[in-house]
């Protein structure tokens, strides 16, 4: 057997202990009793943690450097050693105690993160997220960066993306954006209420399984439940499960939240069987991940095109919307407002949210502001990007729980996602002439195989950057974003 082949060997070994702790992950959220919590936990706990040893043990860097020294003939070999080099050289760099500390500090701080919220008081909060920044400072600093310290953490979750290049794209974004949202507010409102009657659970349901359907979601090889917050886990091959949630009195959340996992789901499922249980079974970055939820929620299901098909569907499920026409659905999908939240900003304020964390995070790992002054910055950027100010931390600095788990670096890939997506929407069309006229029609096969044969086939062979370049022909280009962002809801506010 080759070294190559048996490192494979190896990594498929390590990736059965992740599958099981997946797969327990999944049952933590979605069905286990309450009681069991504590316990399930440490299970998992073993689990991963057994995982993570035998992946940065001498044995599998030593299969690493063997494999690294045959001579690899086909691109998905070296993208197997490659990618597998770069993961363990990251968490050898590591000292366990540090990572053990951290992981001892986010437990520690969720718990008083909730508090903090709960009682709109961010003093319990602050001395937890102290401690957090200085030892993702220390991380960082162990993993090493060329130009910024940021760098480090951005890598984690955007591989080979420099916070310079990313401070070049928002720029000129944030200056369209502000000044669009001022543009819009003079244009014709939709009425968004439309969408806020009562509407059954379990018609609700029905309605998502149709539009997953649609979307060509295998569910031979996955399923749908509830969460509280809907995420998607890939357990393994042939098993990509997503969750949802219901709100009787807002059918966007539920329609929204499945196609938005739906997407997620298409990409692991479309990635190819002999990658699974490597390290390049798996989506390219957060990023490119967000990027194929994004098209299929926004760029797809937010279309006056996907509403003149699905319309017919929504008012099978919800006879009584008969008396609002296929645009006023479409316009109600689309409602734009300065708000508060980021879960629940649309697609012109979404980025603006998360500018302002970027920039709030890379301030903080850099030492140029400290955590006790973050309300305080936190409602300036929030007045001067979005018009609004928070009354109370609960509504601002302390809406999310990604600080409490030590997620910096994360954010941007929520605003890249919204990016790559525009940048793949140009090329499809231009490769795809009648791909108005596919989703008008309810046929999404030919979008599906293009994502396909462009992003899902590619597993995580290529950084994201490279990846975009190989599938739109040039480098992330915000332009494209600004274009969609402009020709969409120009028609939706009647402007």
């Amino acid at each position: 057997m080759s070294a190559l082949e048996d490192l494979k060997k190896r990594l498929r070994l390590i990736s059965r202990y992740n599958t099981a702790a997946a797969l327990l992950e999944w049952d933590f959220e979605t069905m286990m009793p309450e009681k069991a919590a504590e316990e399930r936990a440490e299970v998992i706990g073993e689990i991963s943690g057994h995982a993570f040893e035998m992946s940065v043990s001498d044995e599998t860097w030593n299969l690493v450097l063997n494999a690294e020294k045959e001579l690899l003939e086909s691109e998905v070999d070296k993208a197997i050693v490659r990618v597998a080099k770069k993961e363990l050289e990251k968490s050898k760099k590591i000292p366990p105690e540090l990572y053990k500390e951290l992981s001892i500090e986010t437990s520690k701080a969720q718990a008083a993160w909730e508090k903090a919220k709960t009682n709109n008081d961010f003093s319990i909060f602050q001395p937890h997220l102290e401690k957090i920044v200085e030892l993702t400072k220390q991380i960082a600093d162990k993993l090493g960066y060329e130009e910024n310290r940021y760098d480090a953490l951005l890598d984690m979750y955007e591989p080979g993306l420099k916070t310079s290049e990313l401070k070049k794209i928002i720029e000129p974004l944030r200056d369209f954006l502000v000044n669009y949202l001022a543009k819009l507010e003079k244009g014709e409102k939709p009425d968004n209420e439309i969408l806020k009657q009562f509407f059954p659970v379990e018609k609700q349901k029905e309605l998502s399984i149709r539009a997953l359907n649609l979307m060509n979601y295998d569910f031979k090889a996955g399923r749908m439940d509830v969460a509280m917050h809907p995420f998607t886990t890939t357990i393994g091959l042939n098993d990509v499960r997503i969750t949802t949630r219901y709100n009787e009195h807002d059918l966007n959340d539920s329609l929204y939240s499945t196609i938005h996992e739906g997407g997620h789901a298409l990409y692991e499922q479309g990635i190819p069987a002999e990658f699974s249980g490597l390290p390049i079974g798996d989506g390219a970055s957060m990023g490119i991940h967000e990027s194929q939820s994004r098209f299929w929620e926004n760029i797809v299901g937010r279309s006056p095109e996907f509403w003149e098909y699905f319309y017919n569907d929504l008012v099978d499920v919800f006879p009584e919307l008969k008396k609002y026409t296929p645009e006023d659905i479409f316009r109600a999908t689309n409602y734009v407002e300065r708000s508060l939240i980021r879960t629940e900003a649309d697609e012109v304020t979404y980025n603006l949210h998360i500018m302002l964390r970027f920039e709030i995070e890379e301030a903080l790992i850099n030492d140029k502001i400290k955590v006790a002054d973050l309300p305080k910055i936190w409602n300036e950027k929030m007045e001067k990007y979005l018009g609004v100010v928070p009354e109370k931390d609960s509504e601002g600095v302390l809406q999310d729980v990604h600080w409490a788990h030590g997620s910096f670096g994360y954010f941007p890939s929520y605003m890249l996602g919204n990016l790559y997506s525009a940048q793949l929407l140009y090329t499809m069309k231009k490769d795809i002439p009648d791909y108005n006229e596919a989703i008008r029609k309810g046929d999404f096969k030919p979008l599906l195989k293009w994502l396909r044969d462009k992003i899902h086939s590619k597993g995580k062979m290529y950084e994201p950057g490279e990846l975009i370049k190989m599938a739109t022909g040039e480098e992330l280009n915000p332009e494209y974003f600004m274009k969609y962002i402009e020709e969409k809801f120009n028609k939706v506010y009647k402007i």
